[in-house]
């Protein structure tokens, strides 16, 4: 028995040197850290398990923002233009018509956009154009419109012994 008096005095000593450790109160989390409160969000039982918001989502406030697969028929002799439309059939919008949409209709489809999806509306409207054009949206009306930006590299007129650059610097003395 005297041989374990020395052992629990020694616990006693240890828990007596090491003393009650608590720890530091915690300060509240900063103004930028803290969560807002949520708003309230209507909501409404669909199924058993399931709420559904009643809000609309990105993609049907922002309508170039739906999601489409589109696959052009193989039987279709399809230019660019051709399937610009295809694609905007069920979109909500409408090709515009004029000089840059006849320019679009003489450029062949390539095979590689017979086949576009998934991906967002606006994404393949960009694609089927290409880089050379730019997207206008016109959301009142809702047309989309593609211009293309003058002297681009495609359609710059081929140099002439009058418009090289090195032409200009032989003909001064």
């Amino acid at each position: 028995m005297h041989t374990a008096l020395p052992y629990h005095s020694c616990l006693l000593l240890a828990a007596l040197a090491t003393g009650c450790a608590t720890p530091p109160p915690l300060s509240p989390p900063p103004d930028e850290v803290a969560a807002p409160a949520p708003e309230n969000i209507p909501v409404v039982r669909y199924g058993r398990y399931t709420l559904v918001e009643l809000i609309p989502t990105a993609a049907q406030q922002d309508l170039l923002l739906q999601i489409v697969d589109v696959s052009i028929p193989d039987t279709l002799n399809a230019n660019v233009a051709d399937a610009l439309r295809h694609v905007l059939q069920r979109s909500g919008y409408q090709l515009c018509s004029g000089s840059e949409t006849d320019a679009l209709g003489r450029l062949p489809l390539p095979a590689a956009h017979y086949h576009l999806g998934p991906l967002q509306l606006r994404d393949a409207l960009l694609t089927l154009a290409g880089t050379a054009r730019t997207l206008h949206v016109d959301h009142t009306a809702r047309r989309v419109c593609f211009t293309q930006p003058p002297h681009t590299p495609a359609e710059a007129p081929p140099a002439t012994a009058d418009t090289a650059p090195g032409a200009a610097r032989e003909s001064q003395p």
